[in-house]
């Protein structure tokens, strides 16, 4: 089994990617749709990709992605953020006029910044942000990534925790081409699912009706329109419990009443992040 994750190693994917499976061989890629492709074609392959940040929302294009190839859910993680200012070992920070990272990176970490009178670099990601400076040995640039990114590229770490706000969290989702449901037992569990709803008046409140009648929690409904359409509409459902409870069922048959298309995208553990 090898995972599959997008950005340079020392990416937070990777960091994640490590923590879920300590044994495993990971790949990185270049982009999100090189993931999915990958484990869409091989099933010795999962990838761990993120869907949603806890101060910037949702990730961009993940949703088309996860409608596009249909790869099963297996589990879910939620891994911290935290940032550090990392630069040369042989510079000192009085020689640094600037810093490089992820926009997201940048925006989350202004106050150092500005207390150091940095002047903002955006680049594609943040551990490709420390592998630039580490390689091009850039003395007057510090980086903005993972400890792990520090480790790889050899960079010296000025300061760890540097994010404005704390409590920033990712949501990583693994998948990979094969159905593969735990078994029902007493514990905490997600059914995603993907749906299109009729373009009919309150079609999208006909969907729902069913978990209301049957007392169902969602935990997510995401929409997205279909294909460049905003006529029609798709929605990425979490929903709490297991997909062989009865009143998941009952849920599930009334909602494809309603619906153009209804796929199950997966049925795993909740994590035990979601009861703290």
């Amino acid at each position: 089994m090898k995972i599959v994750y997008q950005g340079s190693p020392g990416a937070y994917s990777h960091l994640a990617a490590k923590k879920m499976y300590p044994k495993f061989d990971t790949i990185s890629c270049k982009t999100f749709e090189e993931c999915f492709k990958l484990c869409a074609e091989n099933e010795n392959y999962k990838t761990i990709i993120p869907v949603e940040n806890s101060i910037a929302g949702r990730v961009a294009d993940i949703q088309y992605l996860i409608n596009k190839y249909k790869l099963q859910i297996y589990a879910e993680h939620f891994e911290p953020i935290m940032h550090s200012l990392m630069i040369l070992p042989e510079t000192s920070m009085k020689e640094v006029n600037s810093v490089r990272s992820h926009s997201q990176a940048i925006s989350q970490c202004q106050k150092i910044i500005n207390e150091n009178n940095l002047e903002p670099i955006i680049a594609a990601d943040t551990a490709g942000s420390a592998k630039y400076i580490s390689e091009n040995k850039i003395k007057n640039e510090a980086a903005i990534a993972s400890e792990l990114a520090a480790e790889i590229y050899k960079l010296k770490i000025i300061k760890k925790n540097i994010e404005d706000n704390s409590g920033n969290i990712t949501r990583f989702l693994i998948m990979g081409n094969k159905a593969d449901h735990p078994e029902f037992k007493k514990k905490n569990y997600i059914t995603s699912c993907i749906f299109k709803v009729k373009n009919k008046p309150a079609a999208l409140y006909k969907c729902l009706g069913g978990f209301a009648t049957n007392n169902v929690n969602l935990s997510k409904l995401e929409s997205f329109s279909d294909q460049n359409s905003f006529e029609q509409y798709l929605f990425i459902c979490d929903i709490y419990g297991h997909i062989e409870d009865p009143k998941i069922q009952k849920s599930l048959e009334e909602l494809g009443f309603h619906t153009v298309s209804l796929d199950i995208l997966g049925v795993y553990e909740a994590s035990e992040f979601r009861k703290i």
